[in-house]
């Protein structure tokens, strides 16, 4: 686990021994290949091979897929790859981007300490790559806007400065939701709350026999249990104000209503999170729900296997549902976190390094990211999982809504880490420590330095 205000790096982007590979896709093949407008060009003939450098971050899914990926993709476009994986991506490319040696791709998503991927969105050193979506997946027929699965290509992870322009190609994709032990909850005779208030009602009964209602492995999960929060008070437009600092937006009744339940939540949450809510004891707090101390936690599908290997009750089964919603009959959400690939503005091989984004959603390498677990979001492709995977891909064929996009980007400004605000205060709201109020008006204050800084 690499963060510690960010949901979305625990489990993901693993930490340990840095395991560097740099390979070639060694072919020199000719075969026709598409241009950036979808049509065919003819690079037959005496042409000099292409050559594109890929550089990927390697996760717990393993850097295996990405050299899979590569010679299946030069086996198709005959175009070569230069591929780079390493644990610790930043400091092995860092380096060469600041003396200009910049990669064709890279995969690195947003929310790492370095921030690498911050930083070129700050500099506006991403290339546009809307014109991808109107290109056909190679291999394929299909144009990749119509393989991609609705609204992830449309949040501010994928157009960061909402000028209705792609920056960021979608990738691995993980529901997020709460976790708890089916079991548990068939053994007391409990249902899945589908309201906040039967979440209430669960959490009076489970303190009856000493069971808290809620644990989180560290505060920064709050990210993406807050962010499908403010779909289900206001919907699409509230989140989209709250998340560019709209002024106001913060003493709103949907934003009211969106504290209470955050500040409710850490009451019924089991006492000896925080002190566990860090780098080095996250799986405590884990540990929890395994050993039936504490019934829900907002996590990530990669919680499975990080937890794999670790003791639990009798009879322990997964279950994952998405929030509870605000009102009867109200929509319940569940934030999808995404990776994501980009092309920087500098790289010197941007139409082949487009054709390596569109060939990401192919059904060749969709299915050969699968075989480690890594999910692309293409539509129709949770109808291929199975097991755990088949459960939590398809929670949004159950009822639930996809909830998107995270804080805009803006230029820095010193001293506010919004992360730490809204999220990692949750730590003190259960402790005790700072009050509901004190926390709304730490988010008001750095929304409004964040607004004036907003790109």
């Amino acid at each position: 686990m690499e963060l510690i205000s960010s949901f979305v790096a625990c489990g993901k982007s693993g930490t340990g021994d840095e395991s560097k590979e740099t390979t070639g896709s060694a072919t020199t093949e000719d075969k026709n290949q598409e241009t950036t407008d979808g049509k065919v060009e003819d690079t037959s003939g005496d042409k000099e091979d292409v050559v594109i450098k890929v550089a990927a971050i390697e996760t717990a899914y393993g850097a295996e897929m990405w050299t899979k990926v590569a010679e299946a993709f030069t086996a198709e476009t005959g175009i070569i790859v230069e591929l780079t994986t390493d644990k610790l991506l930043e400091d092995v490319i860092g380096a060469g981007m600041k003396a200009g040696d910049y990669p064709d791709v890279v995969h690195l998503a947003t929310g790492r300490p370095a921030a690498l991927t911050e930083t070129l969105i700050k500099e506006n050193a991403l290339e546009d790559i809307t014109d991808v979506l109107s290109m056909t997946v190679p291999g394929e027929d299909k144009l990749v806007k119509d393989k991609i699965a609705g609204g992830f290509t449309e949040s501010t992870l994928t157009n960061p400065y909402n000028d209705g322009k792609t920056y960021m190609a979608p990738m691995f994709y993980s529901p997020c939701g709460l976790f708890f032990n089916k079991a548990l909850l068939e053994e007391k005779g409990w249902s899945v709350p589908t309201t906040w208030d039967e979440m209430w009602e669960l959490g009076d009964k489970a303190k009856e026999e000493g069971i808290a209602l809620f644990a989180y492995p560290t505060a920064g999960y709050f990210d993406a249990f807050f962010y499908a929060l403010l779909y289900e008070v206001g919907g699409a437009d509230f989140f989209h104000k709250a998340t560019t600092y709209t002024e106001g937006i913060w003493d709103t009744p949907e934003a009211q209503q969106a504290f209470d339940i955050v500040a409710k939540l850490a009451t019924y949450t089991e006492k000896s999170v925080p002190s566990n809510a860090n780098n080095d004891n996250y799986l405590k707090n884990q540990q929890l729900i395994l050993d039936n101390k504490a019934i829900f936690m907002p996590n990530g599908t990669w919680v499975i296997e990080e937890m794999a290997d670790a003791p639990r009750a009798e009879g322990f089964e997964w279950g994952f549902t998405a929030l509870p919603a605000v009102t009867t009959g109200g929509d319940s959400y569940s934030y999808t976190w995404f990776e994501q690939l980009w092309i920087p503005a500098a790289a010197e091989n941007k139409d082949a390094a487009k054709q390596f984004v569109a060939y990401m959603y192919s059904d060749e390498a969709a299915a050969i990211f699968a075989e480690s677990g890594a999910i692309q979001p293409i539509t129709g492709f949770a109808d291929t999982l199975e097991g755990d995977n088949k459960l939590f891909y398809s929670i949004y064929d159950n009822g639930a809504k996809a909830a998107l996009g995270n804080f805009a980007a803006t230029e820095p400004v010193e001293g506010v880490n919004f992360a730490d605000t809204v999220f990692g205060t949750v730590n003190s709201l259960v402790s005790g420590d700072k009050t509901k109020e004190q926390w709304i008006e730490a988010i008001k204050k750095d929304s409004d330095l964040l607004r004036s800084a907003l790109k």
